[in-house]
């Protein structure tokens, strides 16, 4: 006894149209990562400034929200902007997903210039000498209503990019760098 089994070519090509469309579904459904809204707001410590928008909207960044966020998160000693990475705000807007909380994010530090990194850095041994603030890929954070080890502790189970905790300070650092915490 001889068994034939058709290739898959053979089988597909041997279905007739009507069994064709039965095993293709009749509505594509778009991917969840490609729909739906990231929100984030902020608030500058420094400023006092102000701001919220919808930074990525179905599988798009919107160039404007992700402006208004770069000037809001400007160093405000040189009153200079850069732009902010896109991950970084992916990794906040993770973070308050895994959290389940939509507060505003308290910023003590987004982008530094060269000038204020290197004036920190001479001040401070806990500055890096080539922060990752100056490449708009960090931003030191609060969010008052939730304890700062438990935000420390969300952020670094995400494993996006680094950590730092700075309790005495009141504000963890992250950033969209390599994986690592102090």
């Amino acid at each position: 006894m001889t068994i034939i089994c058709p290739s898959r070519r053979q089988l597909l090509l041997g279905l007739s149209g009507a069994a064709m469309c039965s095993i293709i579904p009749s509505k594509a459904m778009a991917s969840r990562s490609t729909t739906g809204a990231r929100t984030l707001s902020f608030y500058n410590r420094h400023t006092g400034e102000r701001g919220a928008g919808t930074y990525w909207l179905d599988g798009n960044y919107q160039s404007e929200a992700l402006n208004d966020f770069s000037h809001l998160l400007r160093d405000h000693r040189q009153n200079q902007a850069a732009p902010m990475d896109k991950r970084l705000f992916d990794m906040l807007h993770a973070l308050q997903d895994h959290m389940s909380i939509q507060e505003e994010i308290h910023v003590i530090s987004g982008y530094r210039s060269p000038k204020t990194n290197q004036m920190l850095s001479n001040a401070s041994s806990g500055v890096a000498k080539k922060s990752y603030h100056m490449r708009g890929m960090a931003m030191d954070i609060a969010i008052p209503s939730i304890k700062l080890s438990s935000l420390r502790d969300a952020a670094l189970s995400l494993k996006l990019g680094g950590v730092g905790y700075y309790p005495k300070s009141g504000f963890i650092h992250v950033d969209c760098g390599p994986v690592r915490s102090w």
